[in-house]
């Protein structure tokens, strides 16, 4: 009987998986595993923080809880491991004379080189196979003959991709699975995710949820159909779609999402709102695409376009304020204790604390860029590094614009009601100086333990 091995990463879906239904066409009987690597105890290369936090570790352990239930429910088995994979899928391989090992392909450098380990070390007569990862296209349906011809700007590659292509279709669970192995007699111990389950996450982990949450948000609530008008609020579920926690750990498809919205369409209304998600999501393929045509570039204090005038201080009290909510700009940090307490930030506020950061506290971006990855629940290399690029100048918009982060908040909070959610010592400050807390008297801010801002940022309108 012919045996592969199914290898998860950040594909915790069955839906729409096409390693899955590579394997599953292929082999007789198959070995589904998880490798909880390195990644998961090392700290970011900015900073000392882990490079996955507990938010997102959390969600990890709900999605590899609920695709376990959902293997066993088709009589397959996942198996969790601790361990890199290099070491134990080769083991794997050997043990069951596997022939083949299927995985999503790897456009990051950190990621890639990791595919290279694996591969390196597989016995004889065992293949790794790569699929397409959780993009709406692949690279042969892009209409450009290399990597290299990807536009540099999102304007001109959404105008191309969408005056030539369509959304590649998703796929659907096979039918069957092939059956699993018995590895009771290889030393190999399943690792217990238990402890990291969190007690009141802010998004269940999981396929089955994200696939709830699509319907819900499309279909349930009709709220997709204004989206474009509420894509720019702070506070609720439902100012957007929220889709980006499962889309990161690869529980929802994004081309399942493009399928839906399309139904949806056809069914109910096409308007704007429902063209800005897809456009959204365009704009997430485009970060894509982004990484694998510039690599490791990303990754430099210069950036892409590798300019040598961006800040390079890390001055550790000022990060750390930063990171804890305490810079005394209130639209900041609560921002930052949103993050903190929940490991999610909505879009407007992930652009003005960036903003904050690199231009008006003149800090290295890479470190903030590497708190988020460190952070965030939906951490997605790359749409946190090329966000992060571009709103420090060095990404693909050639505009050096930073964003003014007192205007935004008098914009985007106008009521202060996002600030006094997040900081609820602000309501000791009069109502006219929640978002300029610095003018209140000295004895007041003390009262209520609140930082004042050191200075203004020469980019605001002192007026």
């Amino acid at each position: 009987m012919s045996t592969g091995i199914l290898w998860f990463k950040n594909d915790l879906r069955l839906d729409d998986n096409p390693a899955l239904v590579a394997a599953a066409g292929q082999v007789d009987r198959l070995v589904c595993v998880y490798c909880i690597d390195a990644r998961f105890e090392q700290t970011v290369d900015y900073g000392e923080a882990p490079r996955v936090g507990p938010h997102r570790r959390g969600f990890i352990a709900e999605a590899l809880v609920d695709l376990e239930q959902q293997l066993t429910e088709r009589h397959q088995t996942l198996l969790t491991v601790r361990g890199e994979p290099e070491d134990i899928l080769p083991r794997i391989a050997a043990f069951t004379g596997a022939g083949a090992i299927w995985a999503e392909v790897e456009r990051a450098p950190d990621e890639a080189a990791q595919l290279e380990r694996v591969n390196a070390q597989l016995p004889e007569g065992c293949a790794l196979i790569t699929t397409e990862d959780n993009t709406l296209y692949r690279l042969a349906d892009l209409p450009y003959d290399d990597l290299a011809d990807v536009p540099a700007t999102f304007t001109k590659f959404r105008k191309k991709i969408e005056e030539t292509i369509d959304n590649r279709r998703p796929v659907a669970i096979p039918d069957t699975l092939p059956a699993p192995v018995d590895l009771s007699e290889l030393s190999i111990e399943q690792s217990d995710i238990g402890p990291w389950l969190p007690a009141e996450p802010r998004f269940a982990g999981g396929e089955r949820a994200g696939q709830a949450r699509l319907a819900y948000y499309l279909f349930d609530t009709d709220a997709i159909a204004d989206y474009k008008q509420t894509r720019n609020g702070m506070l609720g579920d439902d100012y957007s779609s929220k889709f980006s926690p499962w889309l990161a750990a690869g529980c929802l498809s994004a081309r399942r999402i493009a399928e839906q919205v399309g139904v949806y369409e056809a069914h109910e209304t096409a308007n704007k709102s429902t063209y800005w998600l897809v456009f959204e999501l365009r704009w997430r393929e485009f970060f894509h695409w982004t990484l694998a045509r510039v690599g490791a570039d990303l990754f430099s204090r210069g950036g892409i376009i590798g300019r040598d005038d961006r800040p390079k201080t890390t001055d550790g009290p000022t990060i750390a304020a930063w990171q804890a909510g305490r810079t005394g700009m209130p639209f900041i940090d609560a921002n930052m204790k949103e993050l903190a307490a929940t490991g999610y930030m909505s879009n407007r506020g992930r652009q003005n604390v960036a903003s904050f950061f690199a231009r008006d506290l003149a800090q290295d971006w890479r470190w903030g860029a590497a708190w988020f990855e460190a952070q965030l629940i939906d951490y997605d290399v790359a749409s946190n590094w090329c966000n992060w690029a571009t709103v420090a100048g060095v990404g693909t918009d050639k505009r050096d614009n930073g964003f003014n982060v007192l205007s935004q908040a008098k914009r985007y909070d106008s009521e202060a009601d996002y600030i006094l959610h997040w900081l609820p010592e602000l309501e000791a400050v009069p109502a006219k100086w929640r978002h300029t807390p610095w003018l209140a008297d000295a004895d007041t801010l003390a009262a209520i333990d609140y930082p004042r801002l050191a200075s203004l940022p020469e980019a605001w309108d002192r007026s």
